[in-house]
């Protein structure tokens, strides 16, 4: 028996007037191959209608290891629709975007995102695999706007060199990060908008197992380090973190100003990827970082993520703490500050050394910076909370 996969084109449109022949086709190709695997390519087919999806249905049922590929997005909405999606492998055809030459406007863990015009923006995702990351965010931006979260919502999955991206439309949008290296006297404006975004988010309450509880993850980032902290500091490290109690509230997981657009008077939040539930000192960690953290062993780091200087980054960290606070106490600013440090450099020692930070001279020094505050810190917190 041949098992080499046999591959199938199709085209033009597939009716009643036409199916026979199309499946005689179809046998001719097959014949003598037994039950080889079958592609069927469907990048010029226009149209198909029943007639023709019952031919799919009887090849697939002779030669059971059967998928379609660059199926249009008019044919694809068809085999969706009438359920053969899931029955079998079907692989849309996705529209190629390239993004060479295009302002990249937000980056983050898992991608970057890039203008291509005037209205619409394109998340490029780091992982060549993407489409399971794709539908996930797509699906968690839906759950964040049911719940009241202004939001971009995805309307297109195309290809992007190797790997693949998400369409979102922002009509004329800028980032907060644009606005404060641009507009330095819009910054108080800048810090209320962003952070009653920020409240916003945190006063949601998601519905179980919705999102995944970002307190997981931060028990594993603290495991982790105890290979690399003197012993009662990598306990003391772990018994903090399993202190905060359990959250069912919406936290970000990436919130910074290159995260929040401003559409016409509209503000919105994207990449959506890291949306999650938990206590809000994970949420300020990861702020701290993007402000302060990530920069502060080189201070030019931020201008090259953020868009904007270290003095700006630090001052509009303090004063959006300030504000979510509802408080102009320095003395209790820094005292929750030093809490989310420490979730801070926690993250940003493990991500380094995870990077082979450890091999670097720079890494090397970073990570004994952030290791000695995060000992500092550690010895003179009882609690996480705030």
């Amino acid at each position: 028996m041949n098992n080499d996969c046999v591959k199938i084109v199709l085209s033009g449109k597939i009716d009643s007037n036409n199916a026979n022949d199309v499946e005689q086709m179809i046998r001719q190709q097959l014949d003598g191959k037994g039950n080889c695997p079958v592609v069927i390519d469907m990048e010029k087919l226009a149209y198909i209608s029943s007639a023709g999806l019952r031919v799919l249905l009887r090849t697939k049922k002779s030669n059971p290891d059967f998928k379609i590929i660059n199926a249009n997005s008019d044919v694809y909405e068809i085999l969706d629709m009438t359920g053969f999606t899931e029955m079998m492998t079907v692989e849309k055809a996705y529209r190629i975007v390239d993004v060479t030459g295009c302002e990249a406007i937000g980056r983050g863990a898992n991608g970057t995102i890039y203008r291509i015009d005037q209205d619409n923006v394109v998340k490029v995702y780091n992982n060549a695999d993407a489409l399971e990351d794709i539908q996930h965010e797509r699906e968690v931006a839906k759950l964040a706007l049911i719940l009241g979260i202004p939001t971009a919502i995805s309307y297109d999955v195309v290809r992007v060199g190797e790997s693949y991206g998400s369409v979102f439309e922002l009509l004329n949008a800028k980032s907060f990060s644009k606005i404060l290296a641009s507009e330095p006297s819009e910054f108080d404006w800048c810090v209320r908008e962003f952070v009653a975004l920020l409240k916003k988010i945190h006063g949601t309450e998601v519905p179980a197992g919705k999102l995944p509880d970002l307190k997981e993850t931060v028990l594993r980032w603290a495991a982790f380090m105890r290979d690399y902290l003197p012993e009662e500091a990598g306990n003391k490290l772990l018994f903090l973190v399993e202190g905060v109690p359990l959250d069912d509230h919406m936290i970000h997981g990436d919130y910074h100003t290159k995260n929040v657009m401003l559409q016409g008077d509209e503000v919105l939040l994207i990449d959506m990827d890291t949306l999650a539930v938990g206590h809000p000192v994970f949420e300020l960690a990861s702020m701290y970082n993007s402000f302060v953290g990530y920069s502060e062993y080189d201070h030019e780091q931020i201008k090259e993520f953020q868009g904007f200087d270290f003095d700006t980054g630090r001052r509009f960290w303090r004063k959006s703490l300030a504000e979510y606070l509802g408080t102009d106490d320095e003395a209790r600013i820094s005292e929750v500050e030093d809490k989310a440090r420490i979730i801070g450099y926690t993250r940003m020692i493990r991500r380094s050394i995870r990077r082979k930070g450890l091999e670097t001279e720079q890494g090397r020094a970073e990570i004994e910076m952030w290791k000695s505050e995060l000992l500092r810190l550690l010895d003179k917190t009882d609690s996480l909370l705030f």
